[in-house]
Parts: C-alpha cells; sequence; structure tokens
C-alpha cells in the first residue's frame, strides 16, 4: 500500500470491479447525502502484532468519501451505479438468489428515498438509527484516525492527541440542516441533551432568500468576501465607539446581528450581498457556539466536538465557534473540530456491517504510521490519515481478519 500518495476520490478510475469494491454506506440527510466506500487494493499483507509479526490477514484498500445534495439524488445514484458501488452490499444467509442486495443506510432519506433507490439501483436499503451512527461515526475516527481531531485558534490547525482511555464522556455537536447535541458516554452510551432549528439549513435557506445563490457552497464562498461590520450593530456603535468593559464587552463584539439593518434607511438591494452572507454565517455560527458550550457546562463535559457539513472546513466558521465557546467560558473551553467531519453517519452506517465480510473493529496495537482502532466486534482495523491528505479525501487502512 502507498501510505505516501494517497487517491483523492476525484482520482478514481471509471468504474470498479467488483472484486475490489467492499461495502458502501450512506448517510441521506436533509440537504444533502453523503457517501462513504471502501476500494480494496491488489493482495493482501498480515496485521502486525505487538511483537511486530505479522499474524491475521489483512484486507487493504482506502476508505472514500464522497457528498451530493440531496436534490440531486439522482446525480449520486448515477454515480454509484458508474462505479458499480451498489454491488458492494450483502445478502442474509438465508436469503435466495432473488433477494436484492442489502446496502448500509442512515438519516431520514433512508426512509424517503428507499423506493427510489430500489427501482434505480437494484438495492435495498438497510437501515440504521441516525444517532447510534453519529456517535459510531465520531467514536471510530477518534479512536483509529490519526490527526483526526483539532483545535482552530488565531487561523491555526492544532491537530490534539485523543488518549482512548480519557476520551469520554464528550459534547458532539453535529451541525447539519439542524443541530443536535449529544452527551456522548462511551462506546453505545450517549444522549441528545439538546440541539436547535438554527443551522446549516438555517444558513442556506436564508441565504437563498437573502442572496442570489443557488448552492451552500456558493454562498459559504460569497461569505469570504463580505464584512459583517457594514450590517451587524456593535457595542461600539451603541456606546459611541468606547467598550463596555464593566460586563467584559470589546467595542467590537456584536450586540445585534443584522441590528444596523434597523437604523438604516436601506433596502435589501442596497446591500451587498457578500455583506448579508457574512453576518449571516457569524450569527449562526455565534449561536451555535454558545448553546454548545452553555449545554457542556450543565453537564460539567470538558470537551466539545463540532461536526456536519455546515463547517467545512471553512476557517471564518470555525474561527467563530471556536471565539463564541472561549467568549462565554472565559477561556476554559476550546472548540475541537474533525477533519471528517460532516462524514460520521455514513461512517457509522459503515462500521455497522457486522459479520458480512467486513464487521466489527477490534484494539489493535500497531506500529509505524497505523494508528489504533477502537473495539467493535471482534477484528480488526489500522487506520492511517497521512499528514498532507486534504480534508475529507480517503483514509488509507487495513482490515485484519481474525482466524
Amino acid at each position: 500500500m502507498d501510505v505516501k500518495k494517497p487517491a483523492s476520490q476525484e482520482n478514481l478510475n471509471g468504474n470498479e470491479s467488483e472484486s475490489q469494491i467492499s461495502h458502501l454506506a450512506l448517510d441521506i440527510g436533509g440537504s444533502l447525502i453523503k457517501v462513504v466506500y471502501f476500494l480494496r487494493s491488489n493482495g493482501s499483507g498480515g496485521s502486525v502484532d505487538d511483537s511486530g509479526k505479522k499474524s491475521d490477514p489483512v484486507l487493504e484498500g482506502r476508505l472514500h468519501f464522497a457528498k451530493f445534495e440531496t436534490s440531486k439524488i439522482i446525480d449520486c445514484l448515477e454515480f454509484i451505479r458508474s462505479k458499480n458501488l451498489h454491488l458492494a452490499g450483502f445478502r442474509h444467509h438465508d436469503a435466495s438468489a432473488n433477494d436484492k442486495t442489502l446496502i448500509k443506510a442512515t438519516g431520514g432519506g433512508a426512509y424517503k428515498f428507499a423506493d427510489l433507490i430500489k427501482e434505480k439501483l437494484g438495492v435495498v436499503l438497510d437501515k440504521e438509527d441516525e444517532m447510534d451512527c453519529l456517535v459510531t461515526g465520531a467514536n471510530f475516527l477518534l479512536k483509529a484516525v490519526h490527526q483526526e481531531a483539532f483545535t482552530y485558534v488565531d487561523g491555526q490547525k492544532e491537530f490534539l492527541q485523543i488518549d482512548q482511555n480519557d476520551l469520554y464522556p464528550y459534547l458532539l455537536v453535529n451541525i447539519g440542516s439542524g443541530v443536535s447535541m449529544i452527551k456522548v458516554d462511551g462506546d453505545g452510551k450517549f444522549e441528545r441533551i439538546s440541539g436547535t432549528s438554527v443551522g446549516g439549513g438555517t444558513f442556506w435557506g436564508l441565504g437563498r432568500l437573502l442572496t442570489n445563490c443557488k448552492s451552500f457552497d456558493e454562498l459559504l464562498e460569497l461569505s469570504h468576501q463580505g464584512n459583517n461590520r457594514v450590517i451587524d450593530m456593535l457595542v461600539g456603535d451603541i456606546y459611541g465607539g468606547s467598550e463596555y468593559s464593566k460586563i467584559g464587552l470589546t467595542s467590537t463584539n456584536i450586540a445585534s446581528s443584522f441590528g444596523k439593518a434597523i437604523s438604516d434607511n436601506k433596502e435589501l438591494k442596497d446591500y451587498k450581498p457578500e455583506d448579508v452572507a457574512r453576518s449571516l454565517l457569524r450569527m449562526i455560527s455565534n449561536n451555535i457556539g454558545q448553546i454548545s458550550y452553555l449545554n457542556a457546562l450543565r453537564f460539567g463535559l470538558k470537551r466539545i466536538f463540532f461536526a456536519g457539513f455546515f463547517i467545512r472546513g471553512h476557517a471564518y466558521t470555525m474561527d467563530t465557534i471556536s471565539v463564541a465557546v472561549s467568549f462565554w467560558s472565559k477561556g476554559d473551553a476550546k472548540a475541537m473540530f474533525l477533519r471528517h467531519e460532516g462524514f460520521l453517519g455514513a461512517l457509522g452506517a459503515f462500521v455497522s456491517y457486522e459479520n458480512h465480510g467486513l464487521g466489527g473493529l477490534k484494539t489493535h496495537q500497531s506500529v509505524q504510521q497505523f494508528a489504533v482502532s477502537e473495539t467493535y466486534a471482534g477484528k480488526k482495523m489500522c487506520c492511517l490519515v497521512n499528514e498532507d491528505l486534504n480534508d475529507n479525501e480517503s483514509i488509507d487502512f487495513g482490515v485484519a481478519f481474525a482466524a
């Protein structure tokens, strides 16, 4: 396996042979479809035990990621068909030859589009609980993938070394169309403690109404060029340029998002779309950061991991959330992010392929570039994310099948 030059999803060649494909999992949300699939490498080696000797046979390959707008599900299904990924499911042991192949899936769309997917691809979706998959995916990444979690402070990423023995409890904030806040106490032990309807769908929905943007990414890119201070009312705007130091507010703190639009004698057309996009992104990110910290405080949680495709590795989004958490915690807490932030649900569905070729995962002490995985159900996985890998591309990994 070439660990120096991992392939991205864009570099895959046309149709994949059935012998290379193993396990496709889908997370079909309200806004986006997330796709995770494993492509085997040619040949196999052996897993490495604590003494450095090869033991169990290893199936090596890459875990690939792709995403599509849910409104363009036909494009997603064509992508799956073009690469023969729909062949990567399983049948129950007692299934007849006429029974459909089962594909692991989660999210509301796994129910909404089940008939369409069966019609177009000839497969049946084996549905997994959405919250179960989110937590399983997060635990998998935090335990199995090197340099997955990081903080973002003053424009700089700082990767974290996660102690597997001191991971729990933590707060998982998944920002999709809406926001779920989940207290995770261990493998399969979690509780959704809060959430908010003001999330990625809010940003995209209001953004489409207020600008001419036709996609989330276009709106996000537009926000790069904006200045939210044109629209947001700052503390300094209220206090004549001064701060309110008695309660810890600087002159540049936002007193009211979109507040200047109240006093300005302007119409929507008089504001630049990029300023509107910037203010909107700032408002939603600030709100999520504040609510998340308050819920972490409520349960005494020290770690807050933010995930979901609202973030998309966007510097301004991560900076705003980080500042909000730091501000409300008075510097005691830090926001933490995940490199494969948007694929937790799909990864959780992927991991749920138990007893179908690639099943549970077992803690495996490995050497060299491989990281350590966690226990699932009796098989071993070693994972690697190379340091020069672009976010949300692929993960090199090997699966060791115990005898």
